[in-house]
């Protein structure tokens, strides 16, 4: 009984696995591209690459880490990037401080308020070769990785960037 048991038990992990795997209507170019479900390891420590304001909905204020690798590659100019390359983008709320306001006499002060997301960018031309060698991560403020579905549109997106190798930000010496 347990050897059935076990048995059920995998068929049906290894159905759920193909079905997430396998395109919606089975065609192998609509397949999802692999994204990035783990946050690289050290990454806060990673050096300061750039800074980003967005406005609207968002108002989100944006630090841009990266590796060694991109340090380096942002550094010479380096485009294509690397394989190896990693880019982390902090965001958090823009929010005005109004300690610091007092202290200017004026409101003028924008500071990070609370954490809203990490998005990552993994330069690996073979694993990511369907999303022109990147592959895209994004965590809500929470740490979970979105899913598939939400993660579809970046590579798109980021595609409209092909003469920085699909990279939005530009290095800030």
């Amino acid at each position: 009984m347990r050897r059935i048991a076990s048995l059920l038990i995998s068929v049906a992990t290894m159905t759920g696995v193909a079905a997430l795997m396998s395109p919606a209507s089975g065609n192998a170019d609509e397949a999802a591209a692999p994204y990035v479900t783990e946050k690289p390891a050290g990454y806060r420590d990673w050096k300061w690459i750039a800074s980003a304001h967005e406005e609207g909905k968002l108002n989100s204020l944006g630090a841009v880490l990266g590796n060694p690798v991109a340090v380096k590659a942002f550094r010479a100019g380096t485009i294509p990037f690397p394989d190896g390359t990693i880019i982390a983008a902090l965001h958090y709320q823009a929010v005005s401080s109004e300690e610091n306001d007092k202290i200017f006499g004026q409101k003028q002060s924008i500071v990070p308020g609370s954490p809203t997301n990490v998005q990552f960018m993994v330069k690996d031309s073979k694993k990511y070769a369907a999303t022109g060698g990147w592959g895209f991560g994004h965590f809500n403020a929470d740490g979970k990785p979105v899913d598939a579905a939400f993660m579809k549109p970046c590579f798109a997106c980021h595609a409209q960037f092909k003469a920085h190798d699909l990279v939005f930000t530009q290095y800030a010496p």
